[in-house]
């Protein structure tokens, strides 16, 4: 999949971000500005800034050790410079979340989509599907979301609106049974990609990860190596519970990649660079509002440009 988004994105990643580099960037800022010496306080108010923003301890203490290192040979002495320093280490730990498998010619290509409850799931999946289509891919979708009637009625939504068919049972059915019949009639339209919605889940709850785990089998049986990704969907504004959430489905399912939403809504965008340092996954997707374009792939560069833009 293409991971440049246009320009139009960047400036609504720039405004998504904007609760969060009002408060660290500004912050920076005013850290810098008029130091003489750079204190051991000095050191002390950057990690803590660091820390707020989600950007974890791993990633604060290495700054801490550039930051010295640098005031040593005199080169902090403007917000300019602490700004490229961190941009440059933003960028070398998220370059390495762009991985983007290729979509092979010979479909079907299996995305499943999981996360808990709450984080845009279904909406996440029908937005790629909107962006796949834009790609130039054939998609069906599967309403593997049994547990909710609403889920399957707002993935009908998506259906129209993406001109993806959509493989559905009723409401109560087994999930297992819907991804069945969907990856027999991706088989048979020769559809390149098939997205699979999944119900919300605690991540804590065995029984539900154990349905998940079940889900996997049936498909893997049916259709050699499915499903090809399997996408955990992060809401950004969660903070720090979505790293344990992303940890605890890896650990349980395995996840091939990240979506994270809802950046808009949130102070605490640094949790992306957290993320990437110490789950090493893919961040595949990253949203910024509730339209469909919205959400976009993930760009390593454009992401902490937007981030630690002048305020």
């Amino acid at each position: 999949m293409d991971k440049k988004s246009g320009g139009g994105f960047f400036s609504k990643l720039k405004e998504g971000l904007s609760k969060t580099r009002s408060s660290f960037v500004r912050n920076l800022e005013d850290m810098v500005v008029g130091e003489r010496y750079i204190s051991a306080e000095f050191y002390e108010e950057l990690e803590e800034l660091l820390i707020a923003a989600d950007l974890g301890p791993a990633f604060a203490q290495t700054m801490i050790e550039e930051m010295k290192f640098r005031a040593k040979r005199k080169e902090l002495d403007s917000p300019e410079v602490l700004r490229e320093v961190i941009k440059k280490y933003m960028i070398s730990i998220l370059e390495h979340s762009e991985y983007s498998p290729p979509i092979p010619d010979n479909g079907p290509y299996t995305i499943m989509v999981v996360g808990v409850n709450g984080t845009g799931k279904t909406t996440t999946v029908g937005k790629i599907a909107s962006h796949l289509k834009q790609e130039g891919f054939s998609v069906m979708l599967a309403a593997a979301d049994t547990f909710r009637a609403a889920a399957i009625e707002q993935l009908e939504i998506w259906s129209g609106r993406t001109e993806a068919p959509l493989i559905k049972q009723s409401a109560g059915s087994d999930p297992s049974a819907v991804v069945f019949d969907a990856i027999h009639a991706a088989r048979a339209r020769g559809t390149r990609v098939l997205l699979i919605d999944t119900a919300g889940r605690l991540h804590t709850k065995t029984n539900l990860m154990d349905e998940l785990k079940k889900i996997k089998r049936v498909m893997a049986r049916e259709l050699p190596e499915a499903p090809h990704e399997t996408l955990l969907v992060l809401d950004a504004v969660t903070g720090q519970n979505a790293l344990s959430q992303a940890k605890m489905f890896n650990d349980s399912i395995g996840i091939t990649g990240l979506v994270l939403t809802k950046l808009d809504g949130t102070a605490k965008g640094g949790i992306v660079i957290r993320i990437a340092q110490e789950l090493k996954l893919p961040i595949r997707f990253i949203g910024v509002g509730e339209k469909v374009d919205d959400l976009q792939p993930f760009n390593s560069v454009e992401f902490v440009e937007a981030l630690l833009a002048p305020q």
